[in-house]
């Protein structure tokens, strides 16, 4: 291996051990230490409160994924080829939020959705009481796809760049309307793009803690439970485990999207 090599896997040596070898390395033991050893991953099905945590956060990080993409998809794009005053400011204001930590978008949507928030305000003052969703799996969607939003945007932005607008004008050229050049040409060269952020996306909503936390009334998501496990109940071979389920699940969706990502980018 040449020198010049060697001076760049050096960092993802580095990296890979210290933030997946060494975590793995204690987090696999950790999750078989009580006296059911495997068997304790039986519970993800046997215990009704592990199996409705990890059905709840696949769920809605499934429906996070979809709307995210689905909105961020068009913003993107609109956003890179239109131009107009103030479009700078405006992209900033949409990455914005990817700034913001967990516990200030759940104070958001406080603000938004809560007891006292504009939601219930204004239903009040309609005369249809209050209208509160802050604090259930409505307020965490809410909070989840505001800040993966941003992602999905600033990649289609990236992603649409570089499309060859060629194809579309052959298109046009050939009188295919707009909706048709858009699902025919522009949303295929952008699959890949769409792809990679939409698992991006998922792993994000499946691992986030700060706003589930700040959210969390009626919420019943594998972080909060894993939460409560290590530190109410000091179960650390559960709390444990769950981690080791949530980390595969997340991978094998990371993993999937990458496959797909590249079968999308195969040469026909």
């Amino acid at each position: 291996m040449k020198r010049s090599h060697f001076i760049f896997i050096v960092p993802a040596l580095v990296v890979l051990v210290a933030f997946f070898v060494l975590p793995v390395v204690r987090l696999l033991p950790a999750s078989v230490s009580s006296e059911e050893g495997l068997a304790l991953y039986a519970q993800i099905v046997t215990n009704p409160r592990y199996a409705s945590s990890v059905v709840s956060t696949v769920l809605l990080s499934v429906f996070v994924t979809a709307a995210s993409v689905a909105l961020g998809a068009f913003t993107g794009l609109f956003l890179e080829r239109t131009k107009f005053p103030g479009r700078s400011a405006v992209v900033s204001l949409i990455t914005l939020p990817l700034s913001f930590p967990g516990v200030v978008v759940g104070f958001m949507i406080i603000m938004l959705g809560g007891r006292n928030g504009m939601a219930a305000i204004l239903s009040s003052a309609m005369g249809a009481g209050k209208f509160v969703f802050a604090y259930g799996m409505a307020g965490l969607f809410a909070g989840y796809v505001y800040f993966s939003i941003p992602r999905v945007v600033t990649t289609v932005m990236a992603a649409a760049k570089k499309i060859d607008p060629v194809y579309e004008e052959a298109a046009r050229t050939l009188g295919a309307p707009s909706w048709r050049i858009m699902r025919d040409v522009t949303l295929p060269a952008l699959l890949p793009a769409l792809v990679s952020t939409g698992a991006i996306c998922f792993a994000t909503s499946m691992g986030a803690f700060g706003t589930a936390f700040t959210l969390a009334t009626d919420i019943n998501v594998l972080p909060i439970t894993i939460y409560t496990e290590f530190t109410l109940s000091a179960n650390i071979a559960s709390a444990a485990m769950l981690s080791v389920v949530l980390g595969v699940i997340t991978w094998v969706m990371l993993l999937a999207a990458r496959r797909a990502s590249r079968l999308g980018t195969d040469p026909i």
